[in-house]
């Protein structure tokens, strides 16, 4: 099914079209650790260069690390890897958006985990109108 669905999609990843006729003339920049791939090519009608980022896998904005969202929204001039000093020791990488997945956040109570929530402290009281 992948084949058959892949000519007609956008959202599993660019269609025929886009790789055959939408980045002809184009330049590709760069890819990052996610298999991303960005390119640059013509002007928009403010003066500006066009970039895309072409994705590896679901077209989800949340899958952009934050140097290439700075790249594509034209707060970098040149690409992150010459733009930007490499990745502190402490820094974590950047993820994409888990909501939906099986990974994502549950409190303790959620449904997803049993819906057990802890007993109450006895340190809330309700408000009532008399009082």
């Amino acid at each position: 099914m992948g084949i058959n669905l892949n000519p007609f999609t956008w959202w599993t990843g660019a269609s025929w079209g886009t790789v055959l006729y939408g980045l002809r003339n184009k330049t590709r920049v760069g890819t990052d650790e996610l298999g991303n791939v960005y390119y640059e090519g013509g002007r928009d009608t403010a003066g500006n260069p066009r970039r895309w980022v072409i994705y590896q896998g679901a077209n989800d904005g949340s899958r952009v690390p934050p140097d290439w969202f700075a790249w594509l929204h034209h707060q970098l001039d040149t690409v992150p890897d010459r733009a930007l000093p490499p990745p502190r020791a402490w820094q974590k990488p950047a993820v994409p958006n888990l909501t939906g997945t099986a990974l994502a956040y549950r409190p303790a109570g959620a449904l997803e985990k049993g819906g057990q929530r802890a007993a109450a402290t006895g340190d809330y009281e309700a408000w009532t109108p008399e009082g």
